[in-house]
């Protein structure tokens, strides 16, 4: 069966689409705050990888979210751009059509609550005001755009016979594709295929729309809940990358589209991914982010390709499907590791960002290279990922505060000793202070240079390679009035590498400051 849709055109029933909410729900869990340029750069990763909509933001929810909506709608030239709504909210849904109106392909995206949980509790409204409230939102939608989604928040825990007359108004008043969110990751795979093979059997209209699914990660089902979607007829998977979103986080994007490209005998459907640039957008988000994701992760961990048994060693090194059923380029994982050294120019350096998946100009190259030349005379053997931790570190796109320099002293007879120096809105600021070890000295530093009432809530340190002379990679966590900012730095001074962790975390909590936060939103 092949639907006509008003942004594709005839999809054919064997094709999935791709919808990433990465910056809109997965920017509202803590401490995934991202400023206006870094957005961008994530949209455009996201197009670049294949994404057909990414889902923008909640234009309504602050000024902040209205411009790096309708900025993203400007720069985003294939994948549709979406603005979410709420279905009751009028504002809401003019904020939105005014948010995407400049995207040459755009969608609105409302939703309301329909379990009986919510409408008591949270709406406090009847099942006649919610759909009422349905067919209003879907009909202020189609004056902006005829691409319009419509979702069932907390739709997984809905009556049946309810979300069949939600789903039914929805589509009769100008909804194209309607999604079924597992709001709370409370579902199994079997109960949501059953619901979409429900939904598609007995709702009048339901072979003209494309049905969606969006899934939570609270019992660890997100993917599996997903694929059972699709399996009940869902044709859109709603996902972001490296699986984060609100508390456990939602479906992740690499795992669904490498489980369906490695196993089509069972999942026989198709998607635009380009599967090669996962690995170099997770990082990417985890380099904005400031969260790393676990090391044995699914797709794009380190150790998602690593093998240390030696029954497991003998078998790949015999033949490599023994223990692995995808091939690290398939990902973007790269077989070479060992690469350039002290004597490499700056042509080799930049061919190497091209291979490592990085897109510069040409200052943010000239700054990457003189820290790789610094770190080449520290090491004596510099790999690909020593190579990703400071161009990671080197490409943040934060303004206010950044690292100049550090000379520390420190030792077993006497108080350390730290003499930093800070860009703080484009002046240099200084400071020379004692404390309880360096890295206290250090971030005392910073707090003398920049005064903040943010509290220290983690703190650590990991090695990006092996050896003595591996770069630190280091992650501080700042809180501040509710808020929670993770930043992370790289360097082969430890004590370094701690001092960008925290001026990262630090630029990350301005962010917070100065842009209001989106309402609490699940769907």
């Amino acid at each position: 069966m092949t639907i006509n849709h008003p942004s594709f055109g005839p999809v054919a029933d064997d094709r999935v689409i791709i919808f990433d909410t990465t910056l809109r729900d997965g920017e509202q869990s803590p401490g995934f705050s991202m400023n206006l340029e870094e957005k961008i750069r994530m949209a455009k990763a996201l197009e670049a990888l294949g994404v057909d909509v990414i889902e923008a933001g909640f234009p309504v929810a602050s000024p902040g979210d209205f411009e790096s909506v309708q900025k993203i709608a400007e720069v985003v030239r294939e994948s549709v751009v979406c603005g979410l709504a709420r279905s009751g909210g009028k504002r809401d849904i003019e904020a939105a059509g005014e948010a995407i109106a400049r995207a040459p392909r755009r969608r609105i995206h409302n939703f309301i609550s329909t379990s009986p949980l919510h409408m008591k509790y949270k709406l406090r409204m009847e099942p006649e005001t919610v759909l009422e409230l349905i067919a209003e939102g879907n009909r202020a939608s189609r004056r902006y755009t005829d691409d319009v989604q419509w979702s069932a928040e907390d739709g997984s825990r809905t009556e049946p016979d309810f979300l069949c007359r939600c789903v039914e108004t929805a589509i009769r008043h100008g909804a194209t594709t309607i999604n079924i969110p597992d709001t709370v990751g409370f579902t199994t795979p079997e109960e949501l295929q059953a619901i979409f093979a429900m939904l598609r059997e007995r709702v009048p209209g339901a072979d003209g729309v494309i049905f969606s699914t969006h899934n939570h990660n609270d019992l660890g089902l997100g993917v599996a809940n997903t694929l059972a979607a699709v399996a009940g007829g869902a044709r859109q998977i709603e996902c972001t990358i490296n699986g984060i979103g609100e508390r456990a986080g939602n479906a992740a994007l690499e795992e669904i589209v490498m489980a369906i490209r490695t196993r089509r005998d069972r999942i026989p459907f198709v998607n635009r991914i380009d599967t090669p640039q996962l690995l170099s957008v997770s990082r990417l988000l985890a380099t904005i982010t400031g969260f790393d994701v676990q090391p044995n992760k699914a797709i794009v961990g380190r150790n998602a390709f690593a093998h240390e048994s030696g029954i497991h060693q003998d078998g790949i090194l015999k033949n490599a499907a023994t223990y692995e059923i995808m091939t690290p380029e398939s990902v973007g994982w790269s077989k070479t590791s060992l690469v350039l050294g002290k004597h490499s120019g700056r042509a080799a350096f930049r061919d190497k960002l091209r291979a490592l998946g990085y897109a510069l100009g040409d200052n943010k190259v000239q700054d990457a290279f003189e820290r790789f030349k610094v770190l080449a005379d520290q090491k004596k053997t510099v790999f690909d990922d020593d190579i990703r931790a400071l161009v990671d570190d080197e490409t943040r796109d934060h303004e206010r505060i950044r690292f100049v320099s550090l000379d520390v002293r420190a030792g077993s007879r006497r108080p350390a000793e730290a003499a930093l120096e800070l860009l703080v809105d484009g002046e240099i600021r200084k400071a020379e202070v004692t404390g309880n070890g360096p890295v206290d000295a250090a971030f005392t530093a910073i707090g003398t240079i920049f005064p903040h009432e943010a509290t220290l809530a983690l703190f650590s340190i990991g090695a990006v390679t092996e050896g003595t002379d591996a770069q630190a990679r280091t992650t501080v966590r700042l809180q501040e009035a509710g808020k929670m900012v993770d930043g992370q730095g790289a360097d082969a001074d430890t004590v370094v590498s701690a001092v960008r962790a925290y001026v990262h975390a630090l630029n990350k909590l301005l962010v917070k400051r100065e842009r209001g936060e989106p309402e609490a939103l699940s769907a």
